[in-house]
C-alpha cells in the first residue's frame, strides 16, 4: 500500500492507504474524498478528476502525458502546471507520500 495526501481547497487532509495500481481518481472515490467526482468512471472523458500535484512530487508525476488528458484539462478551471487528471495518475510504490491538492470545484 502507498499513502498519499489529498488535501481539500479549504485545507481539509485526508491521508489514505492506496493499493498499487489504482489510479488517484479511483482512489478518492473509494474512500469518499470530496472534491473529486470522476464522472466519466476514469475514461479520460470529462476532467471531473482534476488535481494539482505538490511542487516535491512533480518530477516523479510527471506532466500530463497524453494528447488525451491534455485536451480534456482544457475543460477543467483553474489548469496550472501541476495540474493532472487524477485517472492517469496510477499509483506506484515511489509515490509513497505523494500530496494532491483538489481545486475549489470540477465544472
Amino acid at each position: 500500500m502507498t499513502r498519499i495526501t489529498y488535501i481539500e481547497h479549504d485545507g481539509t487532509r485526508h491521508e489514505v492507504d492506496v493499493e498499487d495500481g489504482t489510479n488517484l481518481m479511483a482512489a478518492a472515490v473509494d474512500n469518499g474524498i470530496p472534491g473529486i467526482d470522476g464522472d466519466c468512471g476514469g475514461n479520460c472523458a470529462c476532467a471531473t478528476c482534476h488535481l494539482y500535484v505538490a511542487d516535491a512530487w512533480r518530477s516523479v508525476i510527471g506532466e500530463a502525458g497524453s494528447e488525451t488528458e491534455r485536451d480534456m484539462l482544457g475543460f477543467a478551471d483553474g489548469v496550472t502546471p501541476a495540474s493532472r487528471l487524477g485517472c492517469q495518475v496510477t499509483v506506484t510504490p515511489v509515490m509513497d507520500g505523494l500530496v494532491v491538492t483538489l481545486p475549489l470545484g470540477q465544472h
